[in-house]
């Protein structure tokens, strides 16, 4: 039986279902047509200077003629809130470099278990004040972890690892992140794929289409010249730069690991599938890609195989490829070279690459200037920093997944007495904690008993001391460890850019030995700082006594702090101060007519400081006002005045 209002509604619905033939293919004409004119119109700005790189790198016009058919299809298979998010981005500039943005990097099995899991933890997040997470790699690895280099010796750009989830699951996680204002950041591993790849695997079956995407050489002079030429990445763990296949009868070029196969860009149709790989990802939903070991991805006889002209040429060609098709996309360039290398990627204002890069030479510097006590070369380096175009935006971190390598600038360093080998010996020590006066603890990472250099790994909390307080119960210990851990965060994210934690730091997670039990870990120290992430401890941040609560409790603070107050503007004037004790760091921002005088405390002593003269102050963090002209600070601690 029909009731009164089932029967009062049938006409209305009939009119509309008369009226919605004539609507509905209007409104979708109007939005294809829409469409159209915003992917021709992105696509002719970068139209000619796209085809002339790409002529000049493959001089191949069926090739590019190909490459843009294919930006059309994945623009048409963009789904819509993406392309939404996309325009809003496009209008609001660069969303990026907001002072609002907080990173956090993970593993995602050692975080949630899946990917699924991780989106049942976003409540977490949020709580942490994160808006942006850095999911390390997830995409299908040989299932021997021992050849898959954490995930980045990729078997399937467009599978997900089966036991992390699909890419089903990838696409929900970063639907449900945009509702909360969460970008996901992803590792683009370019430059090789696993041995176990389906190129890999025809390549090695034989198939000259497939080999021409990799470099096979048999001639032992070439093999030698490479030899002489190229630095090698792991000397130690992976010596060489081909690893000789006997099917074939030839040799592969693999400059990281035997399993892992170097990329011919050389070829066309390399950089072409690769580059419909990078948008079937965009299209799941990812904001950041980062592109991983940028530097190696160009390979030519007779160079160092590093930082090639080419190289750029391929990076400023995806970045106008990512303007074309999911212009909301960021490539943040991993760029592990000398400052002078590195700045390079971001090309030029008119021309740019990446839109951010890892600010590697300072984190290194950083670590160093906590075991020297000696804040002068860190200020030289962020002077240089302060004077580049502000457009340039680095990603600033404490630590990351990877080791810390002590690649510092010797040449000044050398001038003020500490030579490379017995520094780089020194500060692996200190923060093995065997160097007296030091609390760090840690491991060595590819070290190399010939030359006696190594890198090392640990996490912030163990390298500020926090593991060995505990152990040792030393309350007095404890307190200076996470004094000294919440200042090095304060002037992390003092700097101008966006500042990303490694999960667990929020919470003083210490080093985590169990890798030593894995027989597929046990060679990779690396996993020492890449332990499970302890869900115990986030009960422990809601105890105000507790190390979790007090470091958890401290970086909310400051970074509600840091949201609020326009002096951490990415466009803020910076500038370093050149204070005479030479163990405190001095960081001047300022922004809308109000000053922050940043001071930090990098030594094992309390320091009487002078003010650049006198005036009323107010500490943002304890909220105290005062006009005075002096002011301690206590050894590892910092300040940050704010002067109206």
């Amino acid at each position: 039986m029909t009731d009164k209002n089932d029967r009062a509604g049938v006409p209305a619905s009939g009119a509309r279902a008369r009226r919605s033939p004539s609507r509905q293919p209007l409104a979708r004409s109007a939005e294809r047509a829409r469409a159209d004119a915003i992917f021709l119109g992105r696509l002719r700005r970068h139209h000619d200077e796209l085809r002339w790189l790409y002529m000049e790198l493959y001089d191949n016009a069926d090739m590019f003629g190909e490459l843009v058919d294919q930006l059309r299809r994945f623009y048409d298979e963009r789904p819509a809130a993406l392309r939404a998010l996309d325009e809003r981005r496009e209008r609001a500039g660069a969303w990026y470099r907001e002072r609002g943005q907080l990173g956090m990097q993970m593993y995602i099995d050692n975080f949630a278990g899946t990917i699924a899991g991780v989106e049942g933890r976003l409540d977490y997040l949020e709580r942490c004040g994160v808006t942006y997470v850095h999911l390390m790699p997830f995409l299908d690895t040989p299932a021997d972890r021992s050849r898959s280099d954490g995930g980045y010796a990729v078997s399937d750009f467009r599978r997900v690892k089966p036991g992390l989830g699909t890419m089903e699951d990838l696409a929900r996680l970063a639907e449900r992140c945009h509702e909360r204002g969460i970008s996901l950041c992803m590792d683009f591993v370019m430059n090789h794929t696993s041995d176990e790849h389906e190129w890999a695997r025809r390549a090695r079956a034989g198939e000259g289409e497939y080999m021409s995407r990799y470099f096979f050489e048999s001639r032992q002079d070439v093999i030698d010249r490479y030899t002489r030429d190229v630095p090698q990445v792991f000397p130690t763990t992976a010596p060489g730069h081909f690893t000789y296949l006997p099917e074939l009868g030839q040799h592969v070029m693999t400059q990281f690991y035997p399993y892992q196969w170097d990329l011919n860009y050389r070829n066309p149709r390399v950089f072409n599938e690769m580059m419909y790989n990078f948008l079937f990802l965009a299209n799941q939903g990812i904001d950041v890609m980062r592109l991983d070991a940028v530097p190696y991805i160009w390979k030519q006889l007779g160079t160092n195989c590093r930082n090639l002209p080419q190289v750029h040429t391929i990076v400023r060609m995806m970045r106008m490829i990512s303007e074309v098709v999911c212009p909301g996309v960021v490539l943040l360039g991993e760029v592990v070279m000398a400052p002078v290398e590195v700045v390079p990627y971001f090309g030029t204002v008119e021309k740019p690459e990446c839109h951010m890069l890892y600010n590697v030479t300072t984190m290194a510097t950083t670590w160093s200037t906590v075991a020297c006590r000696d804040t002068r070369l860190l200020r030289s380096q962020l002077e240089a920093v302060c004077a580049l175009p502000r457009a340039y935006t680095f990603l600033n971190y404490l630590r990351c997944h990877d080791d810390i390598g002590w690649g510092l600038d010797y040449a000044t360093l050398s001038g003020w007495g500490m030579e490379e080998v017995p520094h780089k010996r020194y500060l692996n020590d200190y923060f093995q904690g065997l160097v007296p006066g030091s609390t760090s603890r840690g491991e060595l990472y590819n070290a190399d008993p010939v030359t006696g250099d190594a890198r090392f790994c640990a996490t912030t909390a163990s390298m500020c001391g926090v593991e060995a307080a505990a152990l040792a119960g030393d309350d007095a210990a404890m307190d200076v460890a996470l004094r000294k851990d919440v200042m090095l965060h304060a002037y992390l994210l003092a700097q101008s850019g966006l500042p990303i934690i490694y999960s667990g730091d929020e919470l003083a997670q210490v080093n985590d030995y169990s890798y030593r039990d894995d027989p597929e870990r046990a060679d990779d120290s690396r996993y020492v700082h890449r332990g499970r992430f302890d869900w115990s401890l986030v009960g422990r941040a809601n105890e105000p006594g507790s190390a979790q609560g007090r470091i958890f409790g401290a970086l909310e603070e400051l970074e509600g702090i840091r949201r609020d107050e326009a002096v951490f503007d990415a466009d803020a004037s910076v500038e370093i101060v050149d204070y005479s004790d030479p163990a405190i760091l001095w960081i001047r921002r300022s922004a809308g007519g109000r000053t922050l005088e940043a001071v930090f405390n990098f030594s094992d002593d309390e320091k009487n400081l002078w003010m650049p003269g006198r005036a009323r102050f107010t500490d943002l963090v304890s909220g105290d006002e005062g006009e005075f002209e002096t002011f301690s600070l206590p050894a590892w601690d910092f300040r940050w005045y704010l002067r109206a």
